[in-house]
């Protein structure tokens, strides 16, 4: 028998634009920078645990971002998280 004793994911998220938004390259980049935010905020408003790893912005205005996230809420994770 086996059981999963804890639990997280590394995700790699690209945060852009579609090309024929209408936005030019200031404009794409900012939006991006604020669906980063969005996304932090519904994390946190989720009492998910999380940590964001690296946050990169790419020269076509998108933005990187890597974060390890727990899994299952009810098992420890804090190997995970030091």
């Amino acid at each position: 028998m086996k059981r999963v004793k804890a639990g997280c994911i590394l995700q790699t998220l690209v945060f852009m634009q579609k090309e024929d938004c209408g936005f030019d390259k200031d404009s794409q980049l900012r939006y991006n920078r604020e669906e980063v935010e969005r996304y932090r905020e519904s994390l946190e408003k989720n009492r998910t645990r999380y940590q964001i790893i690296d946050i990169t912005e790419q020269p076509d205005s998108s933005v990187i971002v890597r974060v390890r996230k727990q899994l299952n809420e009810h098992t420890d994770v804090s190997e995970y998280f030091n």
